[in-house]
């Protein structure tokens, strides 16, 4: 059976990967274009591009953090655990968001 937080570790180091890649794209062709982006009529621009690819990378790294997170959970005992009322967090939740810190009742 597969660890599921190394599975979710595993989707997120794929995704900063790919990300990064993309980022570095835009940057890389934002530089090499000396076009107009902010007056072009077609689409987005370059910089809401850039934005949007950079949120969605520290995105990323935020659920590399939870997960780690979670390990250190697990090796002190509280993983699966709720932070805010200490009661269980449902297998469903944890199967759902393995890096989960509280149950589904609390906010």
């Amino acid at each position: 059976m597969t660890d599921p937080l190394e599975a979710a570790a595993s989707e997120a180091r794929e995704r900063v990967e790919a990300l990064s890649a993309q980022l570095a794209g835009i940057v890389e062709t934002a530089s090499a274009s000396a076009g107009d982006d902010e007056h072009d009529p077609e689409g987005q621009t370059v910089a809401y591009d850039r934005a949007q690819v950079a949120a969605l990378l520290a995105a990323a790294h935020h659920d590399l953090t939870e997960i780690e997170a979670a390990r250190v959970r697990v090796t002190v005992g509280t993983y699966g655990v709720c932070e805010r009322c200490g009661r269980p967090i449902a297998p469903e939740r944890l199967e759902a968001r393995p890096a989960a810190r509280a149950c589904v009742t609390c906010p």
